[in-house]
Parts: structure tokens; C-alpha cells; sequence
């Protein structure tokens, strides 16, 4: 009995259970501005999963476009888009392709478009931003840090 506690706890101490906490994620966490537009994205914790959402204002109104989460289910990474006014109003998921190291790139081979959507941290204050379809076409651009 003493043995199978002692490999339960190096189980827990070297490969302790996932969650947002630990992982490099917290550079999201913050206000961000689309370079050169009204278009944001915003990111905070909440019950140890990312919740944000994107956003324009216009006119002095915010309108919310697509509620975002990153969380952790069954030992995945998992990154959830939710847009307004689009596919019956369902969330679809990415992954995190943990094989990629140098930025984060959520996943979805299934979808048709985006099928990859990638964060990658240029320094404290800006990301670059990746929407990739077929062929990893689409479109990129920077996001400014604002508080």
C-alpha cells in the first residue's frame, strides 16, 4: 500500500494535472487592439479557463463579434469560438498542436475556414495573429497590448 501512494504521488508531482494556470498562456490575459483599427480582443481568467471575447466600437457602441475560451478538456488544449450570427449560433472548437514550440496554434482540420488560428508572442506588447484556411491561406495582423 506504502508503494502504491509513493508512485501515486511522483505521478502527480511529474505530471501534475493540466490546467491554464500552468501553462504559458497568461500573455494573453489583457486588453488587446487590432493595429490600426476599432477591432479588440479581450482575455481574463475564470475558473482556470481563458474567457474573452472580440469586439469592435463603432460609432461609441461596443458590439461583441465572438465569444473565445481556452480550456482544458481530457488532456487537450482547447480553443473555443463562438460567433455571433454564424453557424446557428454553435461553438467550434481547435486544438493546440503542442508539437508547434514557438507560438500557439489552435487546430481544426474540419473546419472550413479558419482551420488553424495562431497566437504568437512578438514581446509584452504585441502578438501576431494568424487566421489560416486550405493551405494555411488567410489573413494576419498585430495585436497592440492596452492595459
Amino acid at each position: 500500500m506504502k508503494s502504491l501512494f509513493t508512485l501515486f504521488t511522483l505521478l502527480i508531482v511529474f505530471n501534475p494535472p493540466l490546467n491554464i494556470q500552468t501553462h504559458n498562456f497568461h500573455f494573453l490575459i489583457g486588453t488587446w487592439k487590432v493595429e490600426n483599427k476599432e477591432n479588440y480582443e479581450k482575455w481574463s481568467i475564470k475558473n482556470n479557463d481563458l474567457e474573452g471575447n472580440s469586439y469592435k466600437i463603432r460609432n461609441g457602441n461596443t458590439q461583441i463579434e465572438e465569444y473565445l475560451t481556452i480550456k482544458i478538456i481530457n488532456d487537450k488544449v482547447i480553443y473555443t469560438a463562438k460567433v455571433v450570427n454564424q453557424n446557428a449560433g454553435q461553438p467550434i472548437e481547435f486544438v493546440l498542436n503542442k508539437s508547434i514550440k514557438d507560438k500557439l496554434s489552435f487546430e481544426n482540420s474540419a473546419h472550413d475556414f479558419p482551420k488553424k488560428i495562431q497566437y504568437t508572442k512578438r514581446n509584452d506588447t504585441t502578438l501576431f495573429v494568424s487566421v489560416l484556411g486550405k493551405d494555411d491561406k488567410g489573413f494576419s495582423y498585430n495585436l497592440i497590448k492596452q492595459k
